[in-house]
């Protein structure tokens, strides 16, 4: 079916097929509707708070045209609940006192310090397959949150149902969704330090002015500075730790909301972090202790095995939720060599400490030398589940996107559901046409119940 954007024929969609199965109505929308866009001057004008942001706009126009979809991805609502059902099956098995002891047993040192800070803005990935949505990876430092807050209502709706989906989406607004996360972080805060103000926050992350996502690190500085915070963003190098603790530049560091992929604190450039974090002297999220938790892969080789589960004190319940949603997945062993390479088109291989798809590859694209070089390394093997498609006129033309999604998480409560669309094996946002799209979850009739 070819929607061409028509207005008419995605309302009667919407009606029809909410009433019936919403994953085929979904499915349908994506294939061929490109009535909800993306408003850019609406963007422009949500970015446009505070008189330092012409800079910030114009990095978004001329050096990063595909941070932002012009449309929006439709999900099933039911696999919204879905999704989010897996998240809080996996919180419950990672609060199990043996899970973490095996995950930290192959945890570097430094994440064997207990904490009581959670770890702001966990990214559960998934991909949605014929059964449903499958987890492909947790991530500990998931960038886009904040981005895809203030996406969300820049959008606008061609019809009244779409509209009305897009009122049950955002909820109570973009406004309310940014105090939200200013109000994480201070629960951040009171969870290591009680009572006591926040008084200062350092965004960390390396060559933070050439990060690909420095204009969400500027949209988190004013948030936190509109909310009666002290905001910096700087290179872990700058820090400096001593007895009063750690300070950027002479001014104390309360916390430190941390975008390294140095996950362990192991570079010599984030050695001021790690001494802080051991000494407890800043508090840090998220930390080397949530990264082992959730996000290391080789951790996804138990969650996709039940019988590892069960020995771990998982109930039934959670692990038929987590059975369903998990594909399986192998630490990949010299010994087994001939075996992978012979089951290699149905897997897909990812480094076990790694980040961002570097060093993953689909195994029906591997030669025989990056095989070797996948033995010879640290990683896991994943059943391959593909990406579902979204279809976009771009120049003119049809273009199918990959579709990936994304839930932003804090202690097993999903904040917000986003998209990821793009071309090639990975998430890039390099792609014409594709990057960051807000989610609209299609609403399901009684039958689909």
């Amino acid at each position: 079916m070819s929607l061409r954007g028509s207005s008419e024929s995605t309302a009667a969609l919407l009606v029809e097929l909410a009433n019936g199965h919403c994953a085929d109505a979904a499915e349908a929308l994506n294939a061929g509707c490109q009535c909800v866009s993306l408003d850019r001057q609406a963007l422009l004008a949500a970015l446009a708070r505070d008189p330092r942001d012409g800079a910030l706009q114009a990095m978004l126009a001329e050096s990063r045209p595909h941070l932002f979809a012009d449309s929006m991805a439709f999900v099933s609502a039911r696999h919204v609940e879905r999704m989010a059902a897996v998240v809080a099956a996996i919180e419950r098995v990672v609060a199990l006192p043996a899970w973490q002891e095996a995950v930290l047993a192959w945890a570097p040192e430094s994440a064997r310090r207990p904490a009581k800070a959670a770890g702001v803005f966990l990214g559960y990935d998934f991909h949605l397959a014929a059964d449903g949505p499958q987890l492909i990876e947790i991530n500990t430092n998931a960038g886009g949150g904040l981005l895809n807050a203030i996406l969300g209502r820049a959008q606008r709706a061609c019809c009244a149902e779409v509209a009305e989906a897009m009122e049950i989406m955002q909820g109570s607004g973009a406004a309310d969704l940014e105090d939200s996360f200013v109000g994480m972080f201070r629960a951040e805060w009171q969870a290591e330090r009680g009572d006591a103000p926040l008084c200062s926050i350092a965004i960390v992350d390396e060559a933070p002015q050439s990060q690909y996502l420095l204009p969400e690190f500027l949209l988190f500085q004013r948030l936190f500075e509109r909310h009666g915070i002290a905001a910096r963003i700087c290179d872990p190098a700058e820090l400096v730790h001593g007895p009063a603790g750690l300070s950027l530049h002479g001014q104390p560091v309360d916390l430190v909301y941390n975008r390294l992929t140095d996950f362990a604190f192991d570079a010599p450039a984030s050695r001021p972090l790690r001494d802080a974090w051991l000494a407890g002297s800043a508090v840090i999220t998220p930390h080397p202790r949530a990264h082992a938790l959730y996000a290391d892969k080789r951790n996804l080789v138990l969650l996709s095995d039940p019988a590892a589960l069960r020995r771990l004190g998982a109930d039934e319940a959670t692990l038929a939720v987590v059975a369903a949603g998990v594909p399986r997945t192998e630490a990949v062993v010299r010994e087994r060599a001939d075996d992978f390479w012979a089951r290699r088109r149905g897997l897909f291989f990812k480094p076990a400490t790694g980040f961002g798809s570097r060093g993953a590859y689909r195994g029906d694209k591997l030669t025989r030398r990056v095989f070797d070089a996948i033995l010879a390394g640290d990683y896991i093997a994943q059943a391959f589940v593909p990406p579902s498609e979204r279809r976009l006129e771009v120049g003119g033309a049809p273009v199918d996107l990959k579709m990936d999604l994304r839930n932003y998480v804090y202690r097993g409560q999903v904040q917000l559901v986003t998209a990821r669309l793009y071309r090639g094996q990975t998430t890039n946002f390099r792609t014409p046409g594709g990057g960051f799209a807000p989610v609209l979850a299609v609403p399901c009739g009684e039958e689909a119940a």
